[in-house]
């Protein structure tokens, strides 16, 4: 049986494929490392898989093998005419030429599962993201709070530590205080750039991300925008950034009494404030 290496080599030859910069294209040829993957995410016959960015099919083949169905969703063309004849013999996936961006999700599995007469037991998110774009897919997946189970990725492993980081250090922002209210993180392991062809100058992770809202505020839309206006100017004092960005259309004095009110320092900086700090600001205004 040919391995992953061997068959991305040969449908590179077949198809006169190139990887797209423009779409931060690395292909996955490692076959312990897809291994991995599929292993992390858990992935049982009842499941719906969401693959952002399949690519040449590598991560899909095992995906297909394994769940009951899956969303396909590729911003590359070129890479439609690859996966439409590798995965010919297969019936149980739905293939997107569309920017994940633009996708409503629950829509999509509203539509599959009309389509197909079944009720997906848990939907999952199993892909190797691009790493010029893995911030804002992984704000648009936290949105799915009800549809989405369970995110497991690949990412940069920079990015991967921002995800898991502490408080008062320089990998911990807007991005962590995201994951942390919506999921349990754990970065799983590191992939090197040889289990990719071209390799990437960067060490990759493997991170799953866990529903699971732990936390209670009253006013979510008001956490989130007082998390981003927070950190717009992060070396500042976190009073002097939220008067600068109109948080919450708040004079200088009303937010020192807000903090004198939740017992927070007027000296501090966003970053020294944990989740529950943040659900405790708003839930005093």
């Amino acid at each position: 049986m040919m391995n992953t290496l061997a068959k991305t080599k040969q449908i590179i030859n077949n198809f006169n494929i190139k990887a797209n910069k423009r779409y931060g294209q690395n292909f996955l040829i490692d076959d312990n490392i897809l291994e991995s993957i599929v292993e992390v995410s858990e992935i049982t016959s009842k499941d719906l898989i969401i693959e952002i960015g399949p690519g040449l099919g590598n991560l899909t083949e095992y995906i297909l093998n394994k769940a009951a169905y899956a969303l396909l969703v590729e911003i590359d063309s070129k890479m439609i005419k690859v996966l439409t004849d590798r995965f010919k013999e297969y019936d149980n996936y739905t293939l997107l030429n569309e920017d994940i961006l633009k996708v409503n999700i629950d829509e999509m599995i509203n539509k599959i599962e009309k389509q197909k007469n079944i009720k997906f037991e848990k939907v999952k998110i199993v892909a190797n993201l691009p790493y010029y774009i893995t911030t804002p897919i992984i704000f648009k997946l936290l949105q799915y709070e009800n549809s989405i189970s369970d995110i497991t990725v690949m990412v940069q492993k920079e990015v991967a530590l921002r995800m898991v980081a502490q408080n008062n250090s320089k990998d911990y922002g807007i991005l962590t205080l995201m994951i942390e209210y919506f999921c349990d993180a754990n970065i799983k392991l590191d992939v090197s750039p040889n289990s990719f062809i071209p390799p990437p100058n960067i060490t990759s992770s493997i991170i799953l991300l866990k529903k699971n809202k732990k936390y209670k505020v009253n006013n979510e839309k008001l956490l989130f925008e007082l998390i981003h206006k927070a950190f717009a100017q992060r070396r500042k004092k976190m009073i002097n950034s939220l008067e600068a960005n109109k948080f919450n259309n708040m004079s200088k004095k009303e937010i020192e009494e807000l903090f004198f009110k939740c017992g927070i320092d007027f000296n501090t900086r966003a970053e020294q404030l944990d989740i529950n700090q943040y659900i405790s600001i708003v839930n005093n205004i």
